[in-house]
């Protein structure tokens, strides 16, 4: 059975895998994103996002307990006005930014970055038909890869009343752009033109396709277990 570490604290992704049917475990990494940012110096918003994604994919990757599973780390980068967009932390950080951002719109970025930890060797243990290893295990691809998806997040006007009151919150304070989508925040978008999911952290057809190119499909995650095409017939 493939297993799935998400490799993020957020329980919006875990939320969204969740009522996505998507059997995963959660181990969160230790990186200092602004250690990393330092490092590498990037401040274009769409290569922070896949930057900080890989980073924490990568560190759970090492841990003895990703051993034999598939990592996915997400990270997400809102740019607004050219200007990349982290989580605020603060009450006065997120009244600024959102006060410029009624009535506007900028771009979400969220990065994902796929390791697969499975077992390469194909003659480790005594071999099963369909090529896994004879405790049931799956050969992994050895793939180390990362996507971006990006959605346009339009904001309708916000009075100051309105703003003070969803920072009093305390929601946006933790949140890339000083929003979410699917909490209270979700009251102030007009629309988003992309695929809404990347907008709450986590773009599911980014991940089936991340998955595909480690030769996993994402039926085979479903917590109701994959459907054999052969078992359905057209009424």
């Amino acid at each position: 059975m493939t297993r799935l570490i998400l490799a993020s604290q957020s329980p919006a992704r875990t939320k969204l895998l969740s009522h996505a049917g998507i059997r995963h475990e959660v181990l969160v990494s230790d990186v200092d994103e602004d250690a990393v940012q330092a490092r590498y110096g990037v401040t274009d918003p769409h290569d922070t996002a896949l930057l900080l994604a890989r980073a924490k994919a990568e560190a759970v990757a090492s841990l003895p307990e990703a051993d034999g599973a598939i990592v996915i780390g997400c990270d997400s980068v809102f740019e607004f006005d050219g200007e990349a967009h982290g989580k605020p932390y603060t009450a006065d950080v997120a009244r600024e930014r959102m006060l410029r951002m009624s009535g506007s719109m900028g771009v979400l970025h969220t990065g994902h970055w796929l390791v697969d930890c499975r077992d390469t060797d194909a003659d480790s243990g005594e071999g099963d038909a369909d090529g896994g290893s004879g405790n049931g295990a799956t050969r992994g691809s050895g793939a180390t890869l990362g996507s971006v998806s990006s959605a346009e997040v339009h904001f309708m006007e916000m009075s100051a009343e309105e703003i003070e009151t969803y920072i009093a919150t305390g929601e946006p304070l933790q949140c890339a752009g000083s929003f979410t989508i699917d909490g209270y925040g979700g009251a102030f978008i007009r629309k988003v033109d992309g695929d809404p999911h990347t907008v709450v952290g986590l773009s599911i057809s980014t991940l089936r396709a991340l998955l595909s190119q480690a030769n996993v499909g994402i039926t085979e995650l479903w917590t109701g277990g994959a459907v054999d095409p052969s078992d359905v017939r057209a009424e």
